[in-house]
């Protein structure tokens, strides 16, 4: 049992990043990017809502998707609403977010703009409900609780790789980099080179 949450843990956070190793998440990743101040802002909201997305998606999966129901004698199952429940819960809980965002720290609230929204359609909030989903039956990662771990750490990784790469940009505006790579060319060279590094943790799990 602790081999599976190590597995878990370790996988989601530096071997499958999944923004450096499933590549999603890609546009709040480049988007808030600039400054680390920011980037800490949407690294908290990112690690609330699919942590929180990862539990509640989970218990509905598990409890009223995947439950047979019979009607008039004919057995069938609810999986076919999946993404369409998922993507309710996601935006419900983005709303939470923005809702106390907006009352909490309206300074961080403006600087995160639309990519705060955008969380709603972030293909890494998706990507976690959608591997829960898919985990295989007697799995860990199957039960809610296994799901929610999973979660949370995968929202780690995306974290630390933004603060990781924030902290790079930010030292970037202050390097005499060549006009041709300015902006978002060496912004996606360093995104690169960092992803590289990040294969280094393979065969951990």
């Amino acid at each position: 049992m602790v081999d599976d949450y190590l597995a878990i843990t370790i996988g989601a956070v530096l071997v499958n990043n999944f923004v450096l190793s499933r590549f999603l998440g890609i546009c709040p990743f480049l988007g808030v990017s600039r400054k680390l101040g920011t980037a800490l802002g949407m690294s908290g909201a990112v690690v609330f809502v699919m942590t929180l997305a990862s539990l509640v998606t989970s218990l509905i999966n598990i409890n009223l998707l995947n439950r047979p129901f019979s009607i008039h004698g004919v057995e069938i199952k609810l999986v076919f609403l999946q993404t369409i429940v998922f993507i309710v819960v996601i935006a419900a809980l983005v709303q939470l977010v923005e809702i106390i965002l907006q009352k909490a720290a309206p300074a961080l609230y403006q600087s995160l703009g639309i990519y705060l929204p955008l969380i709603t359609t972030n293909c890494a909030v998706m990507g976690v409900a959608t591997l829960n989903a898919k985990a295989a039956a007697g799995s860990l990662q199957a039960t809610w609780y296994g799901s929610t771990i999973f979660g949370f750490f995968s929202a780690l990784g995306f974290a630390l790789a933004l603060i990781i790469f924030s902290s790079i940009r930010e030292r970037l505006e202050l390097a005499a980099v060549p006009k041709e790579f300015k902006g978002m060319s060496i912004a996606l060279i360093t995104a690169g080179i960092l992803a590289m590094a990040f294969i280094g943790f393979s065969g951990l799990v």
